[in-house]
């Protein structure tokens, strides 16, 4: 048998992880618990499953896929091993859209490359007035997403799809947003931390890192309407980049918003009220 503390004591992982782990193969078992019973032990199920985890956890596996989870925005979005695990520097672009879009009024939002649904979702339960598609060429990404909607009473529409297509004619968005594959192909960040385990399609275009914006800013001005703003989030070195993709497809307002470590993150246009000044 295995104790708490012996666990939390003897086992290589940082003490957070192994408490994480703890807490997740015995539900209900809190840190306080942990604290004021230290010799509670586990049963023979609850070891095998911990060992196990532990085990993978020590070959790198993020924790997020371990547990299951990922907080974003403040709520718990499942995740698994077919979508990118949610980041704090995503919720960048997401304060964006709300800065920038009436929150209280009905407008038409779309998502590309929804993955968890970490984005749509938050958007749908921020500002519940709007109304909220989301695509994902992944099938396995639009049922994670759609699981995360269904969870937490989020009304968003989903499509199985590369970008635009699934839509077909659909046009006049108020705001379009997206965190695409970003990452450059030889980059070699992929090859190290969490994402050496995240689906590599929705990590890098297998290109310059800006196939993908490319597409997607090409195709803003059929689908947004006047005044509609579309906002993109890109690596650190891409901002002048995606700032002059969106000035050539036409879009004003064109800027760019720094994340927490005063790193480009967030880039975003607005199309013209005017449209004979495009």
């Amino acid at each position: 048998m295995l104790t708490i503390e012996q666990a939390l004591r003897c086992h290589p992982l940082p003490r957070l992880e192994t408490r994480m782990l703890l807490q997740h193969v015995r539900p209900g078992l809190t840190h306080a618990r942990m604290i004021a019973d230290p010799d509670l032990q586990l049963t023979e199920s609850e070891v095998a499953q911990f060992t196990q985890l532990a085990q993978r956890r020590l070959q790198g596996e993020p924790m997020a896929y371990l547990l299951g989870e990922r907080e974003f925005y403040g709520r718990n979005f499942r995740v698994t091993p077919a979508v990118l695990i949610p980041r704090p520097e995503t919720e960048h672009l997401v304060e964006a859209a709300l800065q920038y879009v009436a929150a209280v009024a009905p407008m038409r939002v779309l998502d590309l490359g929804c993955g968890s649904g970490a984005i749509a979702v938050t958007l749908a339960l921020e500002a519940p007035a709007w109304q909220v598609q989301a695509v994902d060429l992944s099938n396995d990404a639009v049922a994670v997403s759609r699981d995360n909607a269904d969870r937490l009473g989020a009304t968003v529409s989903f499509h199985l799809g590369s970008w635009y297509q699934p839509l077909g004619e659909q046009c006049g968005f108020d705001l379009i947003v997206s965190n695409p594959p970003y990452i450059e192909k030889h980059d070699h960040h992929l090859e190290e931390g969490d994402v050496r385990f995240e689906p590599r399609m929705a990590l890098t275009d297998e290109g310059d890192g800006l196939d993908c914006l490319r597409k997607i800013i090409a195709g803003a001005p059929a689908r947004l309407k006047p005044g509609g703003w579309i906002m993109l989030e890109h690596g650190y070195d891409q901002g002048a980049a995606v700032r002059q993709l969106l000035r050539q497809a036409g879009l004003q307002a064109v800027a760019t918003r720094a994340d927490l470590a005063g790193l480009d993150r967030v880039s975003l246009g607005q199309m013209p009220i005017d449209l004979l000044s495009v």
